[in-house]
């Protein structure tokens, strides 16, 4: 399973922007699926969650913001991230958890300018 992500960028702050995961390889379905991020100097922390049943859970500090959502068609999960703010700024990675292994991307830069 390869995860690629694309969609990152600079924004200023409250405006938006949509990251897509695309999956390729030995994949049945695209969900479950999970965005997390890194920003410097911290820890990688979880932003959003779509499972298997297509239920979603959110991070508090993107709650209400942020919107996981997936296309099993395109193998394709996306982040829509709205009402952007400077602390958002950080790498953003999809990953997935299959038969046993953990599968990352290879990150993509979202900087949210004041």
């Amino acid at each position: 399973v390869q995860l690629a992500e694309s969609g990152g960028g600079l924004v200023q702050a409250g405006g938006s922007l949509r990251l897509s995961c695309a999956a390729s390889g030995s994949i049945f379905s695209i969900i479950p699926m999970a965005w997390h991020r890194q920003a410097p100097g911290k820890q990688r922390e979880l932003v959003a969650v779509i499972n298997s049943s297509g239920s979603t859970n959110y991070a508090d500090s993107v709650q209400g913001r942020f919107t996981i959502s997936s296309d099993n068609a395109k193998n394709t999960v996306y982040l829509q991230m709205n009402s952007l703010k400077p602390e958002d700024t950080a790498v953003y990675y999809c990953n997935t958890y299959r038969a046993g292994v953990t599968y990352w991307g290879q990150g993509s830069q979202v900087t949210v300018s004041s």
